[in-house]
């Protein structure tokens, strides 16, 4: 299975972007999908999940209310759009594919499969 991520770029805080990664090789509605980010000098942390059929999502903290993960499982493609951006929010942000219980679901060492990741600046 391979995850290819897209979408990101240089935006100025308040401006919208909307990420995507697309699954091959599988099918992705077999997997939880997630999306992860990484500041420089941070750990991974977990942004957002959604479930496999598109009718569960959990958010951290930090973007709830601004991003929405979305899923179009025919197309095998998951959706993070990001509303309202800040300069906090500048980072790697990577999506995943596991096979875990709900629970599990924001542990990032749950996740089998990773996409290489995309770079998102928010400049204020």
């Amino acid at each position: 299975v391979q995850l290819q991520a897209s979408g990101g770029g240089l935006a100025q805080a308040g401006d919208s972007l909307r990420l995507s990664c697309v699954v091959s090789g599988g099918t992705s509605r077999t997997y939880n999908m997630a999306w992860f980010r990484q500041a420089p000098g941070k750990e991974r942390e977990f942004v957002a999940v959604i479930n496999r059929g598109g009718s569960g999502t959990v958010y951290t903290d930090s973007v709830k209310g601004r991003f929405t993960i979305s899923r179009d499982n025919p197309k095998n493609t998951i959706y993070l759009l990001m509303n309202g951006l800040k300069p906090e929010d500048t980072a790697v942000y990577y999506c995943a594919a596991g096979s875990m219980v709900w629970s599990s679901t924001r542990d990032d060492y749950m996740y089998a499969y990773w996409g290489q990741g995309t770079q998102v600046t928010v400049s204020s």
